[in-house]
């Protein structure tokens, strides 16, 4: 149910972004990431990879065959319609896009996918919200910065964010804090220099350190 995986969003928060990670290298980091915590993944599409559709649908059914419900993966960088029915054939919960298409959107609902376009300015943020998007990714969150968050929320304060790019553990915080109902993070927790050296230990720190940072919020 698109409302079960809305709340788990929500009591969950952290999103870990994998981007051009597949296979067993994509496993064992999201095996690390589970053992610190992190229930959220999203598999972006690779829009530079002829192959992209192939590869996602094929690593998210890998991780939700070997997780079998412990973790909620959506699909990231979805921008075409091709992509919205290729995420949902393979058994993505949501979706995650840079910008606000609504028409992508509108597919995403009618296949009852939880909805996180990305978006910048209020005109954006509302047009996606009226068309119907679960949650709001604020993009590129880091760059921004807080006080723009801050007067974003001040009169738009009926819409559910997610902060993504540039988010750590300096700034995780404060995010949630404004109200911010989770976060998208890449390089922090799924490091793909560090994936392909085998620090997953590191990396379950790291996952850790976030989600002690969202429990004490």
């Amino acid at each position: 149910m698109k409302k079960d995986v809305v709340k788990f969003i929500e009591e969950n928060k952290i999103i870990a972004i994998c981007r051009g990670l597949y296979g067993e290298k994509l496993l064992q980091l999201v095996e690390a990431l589970y053992k610190g915590g992190v229930k959220l993944v999203e598999v972006t599409f690779d829009q530079n990879d002829c192959n992209c559709l192939e590869k996602t649908s094929e690593a998210i059914r890998m991780l939700n065959s070997k997780f079998n419900g412990k973790i909620k993966v959506g699909a990231g960088t979805v921008i075409t319609s091709e992509q919205v029915f290729e995420a949902k054939s393979a058994g993505a919960e949501y979706i995650l896009s840079p910008n606000a298409d609504i028409d992508i959107l509108k597919i995403a609902n009618e296949l009852d996918l939880v909805t996180i376009p990305g978006a910048m300015t209020p005109t954006e943020i509302l047009e996606a919200h009226h068309a119907g998007a679960d949650f709001i990714k604020l993009f590129p969150a880091g760059t921004l910065g807080l006080k723009y968050a801050k007067d974003l929320l001040g009169p738009i304060n009926n819409v559910k964010f997610i902060a993504t790019a540039g988010i750590t553990p300096d700034n995780l915080g404060e995010f949630l804090k404004l109200g911010f109902s989770g976060a998208g993070i890449s390089s922090y927790i799924t490091n793909k220099n560090m994936v392909e050296s085998g620090d997953f230990e590191i990396l379950t720190e790291h996952a850790k350190e976030l989600v002690e940072i969202v429990n004490k919020i």
